[in-house]
């Protein structure tokens, strides 16, 4: 039985890095992990999703779509998120 790598299966469903459809999968599952992260850190604070809302400035169910990624959020409004966690953030840019 041959053993295949998650970057070969990925390669051969989802299409090779730099194609379209890629660039998409890949972009959605960082969305993904991001609003995971939100949620987690908003637990271990304690918060409900209308008190980190009220935090933020927005409504509870626009935490419940970025914590769901059921929207592209403004960026603004991602970094205002952390902020209200008192969540460090780091970024990497990594040129191609």
């Amino acid at each position: 039985m041959k053993t295949y790598t998650l970057e070969e299966i990925t390669d051969k469903h989802i299409g090779k890095k730099g194609t379209p459809r890629r660039d998409a999968f890949e972009s959605e599952l960082q969305l993904e992990l991001l609003g995971q992260r939100i949620k987690q850190i908003r637990r271990n604070r304690n918060l409900t999703q209308e008190e980190l809302g009220k935090l933020v400035g927005v409504q509870k169910s626009q935490i419940s779509k970025i914590e769901n990624s059921l929207t592209n959020a403004r960026f603004d409004t991602i970094l205002k998120v952390f902020r209200s966690l008192g969540a460090r953030i780091n970024f990497n840019v990594e040129l191609t």
